[in-house]
Order: C-alpha cells, then structure tokens, then sequence
C-alpha cells in the first residue's frame, strides 16, 4: 500500500465506517478494516497505522470478560495513548477511549436514541466539533462515560453530559454517530427499529428526518473529520521541521 494507513477496527458489519471512509481517502489514506470480533487484536502492531478509527457496536466498553477482543482493543488504545499517536472514536470506540484513559463506563438512565443536536462547549467552538453545532446527528447509545483526566471536553446534550473529547490534537472522540449514510441509516431501523416506539419513535419518523438532516449532518462529518486530519497533517510537519 501507498500512502497513509486508516486502521478501523469494526464491531459490526452493520456499524461500519460510511461516509467517513471517503473523507480519509481523500486525504491520502489507504483504509484496512479489522472486524474486532472475529481477528486476533492482540497480534495487530498498535503503532504501525497512522491513525486508528474505532467504531462502534452493541458491546458495552465494560464487558471485556463477555468479548475478551474489548480487552485487546483497549491494549491497543492504551499503546497508542502513550505514544501520541492518532485515535478517533466514535460511539464505543468513544467509550473505549474513556476507559483507557481511567474513566467509568457504565449504563446511562435512558437510551439516547434519534436525530438529535448536540451543543460544543467552549472548547468545541474552536474544535472540529464545532461543525456539528445546530446540526442534527443519529444517537443510538445506552451507555454514558465519565470524562477522562486530561482530555477537553467538546460537546454535551441535555440527557448526557459528554458527547465529544479530545486530547491534545491527535486523540478526538465522539459519541454520536457522524459515519451514517442512507444505507447505514436503513440497516439499523432493520435491525434495531422495533425498539423505536419506547422512545416516542418510528421508523417513518426517522426516515423523515434523515432526509431532512441527513445532507446537512454529511457535510458537517466531513467537515469534522477533514479538519481533524488536516490538524495531524500539520501535526506531522511540525514534527518533521
């Protein structure tokens, strides 16, 4: 391969890496996608990638014993972590990275589930959250975090308090979902779809509204990734001068 190497580790064929894919292809990297529960983790070289993208999937962060992967993926994170070297998170992957780094992952009161905005903190307006602000994204969580030491918080909504970290300008988690495409969107009403209703919910709704949104939230993950990577480009230069 030429180039740069995209490390994504997946959960789920359903929960793939969608529109972000074309955003790092774009900027010069060649994407090799491990689906987590089916490969040997462990064996992975941690630092070989330029950068890691962890994804997320119906496994919670604290059951390592039930998908010992987890455990393997979090040694992975942790090597990273040490090195500084770039990890972007989304949902688990976002969960992972929280505890990694030393937070409490547990389940939150209720899930979070629909097209709904989150709110960039301080720090978020200046991040590449920040393209995210007024625009609705999907949540489809149940489980919350708290926030590591040593990382910024970036965004937070009414029902969970942490909704993007970042460390430095090389780790960026985020707990809604900026990957989903019309074909993502459709395979999780299939697969998850009759939960809806408890939510005040339904499939119909959900359309409506990705197609309302969905233009605006594609744009806007493009916009965030693209910026978080630029900002590892500039990064590298830096560290090359």
């Amino acid at each position: 391969m030429t180039g740069r190497t995209a490390l994504v580790l997946r959960h789920d064929s359903a929960i793939g890496l969608g529109n972000l894919g074309p955003t790092l292809e774009a900027h010069g990297y060649d994407i090799v996608t491990v689906d987590a529960p089916h490969a040997d983790v462990s064996a992975l070289d941690a630092l070989a990638p330029d950068l890691v993208v962890v994804l997320g999937g119906d496994e919670a962060a604290y059951e390592t014993a039930r998908y010992p992967y987890l455990g393997d993926e979090i040694e992975l994170l942790r090597a990273r972590i040490d090195a500084e070297a770039p990890i972007f998170g989304v949902c688990l992957g976002a969960q992972l990275l929280a505890k990694t780094l030393g937070a409490d992952v547990r389940k939150g009161p209720r899930k979070e589930v629909g097209w709904l905005t989150v709110e960039p903190t301080e720090a978020g307006s200046e991040s590449p959250v920040r393209h995210f602000a007024g625009v609705p994204a999907v949540q489809w969580h149940g489980d919350t975090f708290d926030l590591p030491e040593g990382v910024e918080r970036l965004a937070t909504s009414g029902q969970y308090e942490n909704q993007a970290f970042a460390r430095g300008d090389w780790l960026l988690a985020v707990q809604f979902h900026p990957e989903i495409t019309d074909e993502i969107h459709e395979d999780w009403l299939a697969a998850w779809g009759d939960e809806l209703p408890e939510y005040g919910l339904s499939r119909e709704q959900l359309r409506e509204e990705r197609a309302s949104y969905g233009p605006h939230a594609q744009a806007a993950s493009a916009a965030l990734l693209g910026e978080y990577l630029e900002g590892l480009d500039a990064r590298r230069r830096t560290s090359v001068a």
